[in-house]
């Protein structure tokens, strides 16, 4: 596994460089085919980089939309500004966590869903809001954003 990851890192610094400001380009295209960028991952890229292990993390940990764990195959972010507050956020959240038996940043035993927040996703006028991978929904009531998970099963 180390040596595909390696080789896979080498060919990503060599089509975008190994340039601070490439990581995240490179971290992005590793999570998109990886699914989550795991301390294997993050090893090879920081020895690519010649940086430590912890500055590539921080970057990984910082971008909600890297993932350093594994995720299910469906990613529920429900937006959490102040106008889906609002809007109802928490009776969505409740009844999305009932539906798939899961709280907020955990994933389902079968590894199908996976539930958290997004900081926005600029749907203000339109709250509340939320994203499954990268379909968006909004005007949510909870009972509408269980129908919109079921339509994911």
């Amino acid at each position: 596994m180390i040596e595909i990851v390696r080789d896979r890192v080498n060919e990503l610094t060599d089509k975008y460089d190994n340039k601070r400001e490439n990581l995240l380009c490179i971290l992005e295209e590793l999570g998109q085919e990886y699914g989550f960028l795991d301390e294997t991952i993050v090893n090879e890229v920081a020895r690519a980089f010649n940086i430590s292990q912890t500055e590539v993390f921080s970057v990984a940990s910082f971008y909600h939309f890297l993932n350093t764990k594994p995720i299910g195959k469906y990613v529920i972010r429900l937006c959490r500004t102040i106008t889906c507050d609002l809007a109802g956020k928490d009776k969505i959240l409740s009844a999305l966590e009932s539906e798939l038996d899961i709280k907020m940043g955990e994933t389902t035993h079968d590894k199908k869903y996976t539930l958290d927040y997004a900081n926005c996703m600029g749907m203000c006028d339109k709250g509340s809001a939320m994203m499954v991978n990268d379909d968006i929904y909004d005007q949510l009531t909870p009972s509408r954003a269980v129908e919109i998970i079921k339509s994911y099963k």
